[in-house]
């Protein structure tokens, strides 16, 4: 993808602040639109798409991690830089768990603002292209069937899934490097930026989340397995 194909939506309440953003990123190359408050980034995102959402957390109304819920709620994958003055690590885990990419304190540093933007977009097009042709869109593991392109999977019980988005490039991840062991930090890096998080414990949840949805017994699962202070490892067959 390239920068001169990629739409930003600056969603930011302080007028100064959201022209410096926009101002910065179209002399990047980026087409920018932008919004002052949730409601209108909503509107916005309803009848238009783009490549990124630059989102304020402390917006008037909707805050930015009731938006970035809404539209995982409602099945919008885009990605998500959120942009804060609240740096406490418990508001960064909070944000990335609310389906977050990354999360950037104010006073926003512009080089460090504009390689975290790249590197979104870069581990994006990794995984579009990574889940481009017909081989690698679907994986299929104990009577479970998962679409990365559509973000959607069917349990072996049958029951429809619909993955977030930050599933989806875990299991993928997983998917690549099967049988072998996965650090916590490798999946950090691959996923969300190797500094994102100022603990591993979200990696954690998140492979709760696969094992509820994928495995028969969660509690003694036989794909997603636990490596002791290291990692995980994926086994498409299962653990005998």
């Amino acid at each position: 993808m390239s920068v001169a194909n990629v739409r930003v939506l600056v969603v930011e309440d302080d007028p100064h602040l959201a022209a410096g953003v926009s101002e910065n990123l179209r002399a990047e190359g980026y087409e920018v639109a932008s919004a002052a408050d949730g409601e209108q980034a909503l509107a916005w995102l309803g009848a238009n798409s783009c490549g990124l959402i630059v989102l304020d957390v402390m917006l008037p109304g909707i805050d930015g991690f009731g938006v970035c819920r809404t539209l995982r709620t409602q099945g919008n994958n885009t990605p998500v830089l959120f942009l804060t003055a609240r740096g406490d690590p418990a508001d960064r885990v909070r944000g990335l768990e609310s389906g977050g990419d990354d999360y950037l304190a104010k006073p926003v540093h512009l080089q460090e603002f504009l390689l975290r933007v790249r590197a979104i977009l870069r581990r994006w097009e990794w995984y579009r292209s990574a889940s481009s042709t017909a081989a690698t869109a679907v994986l299929r593991f104990g009577g479970n069937e998962v679409d990365f392109r559509a973000f959607r999977a069917r349990a072996w019980n049958g029951e429809a899934q619909e993955l977030t988005e930050k599933e989806a490039m875990i299991l993928k991840v997983l998917a690549e490097h099967a049988g072998e062991i996965v650090s916590r930090e490798d999946l950090l890096e691959r996923v969300w930026g190797y500094d994102v998080f100022p603990s591993t414990r979200t990696v954690d949840n998140f492979i709760l989340r696969l094992r509820k949805r994928f495995e028969k017994d969660p509690a003694a699962p036989r794909h997603f397995l636990t490596v002791w202070g290291v990692g995980y490892r994926f086994l498409s067959e299962g653990e005998p």
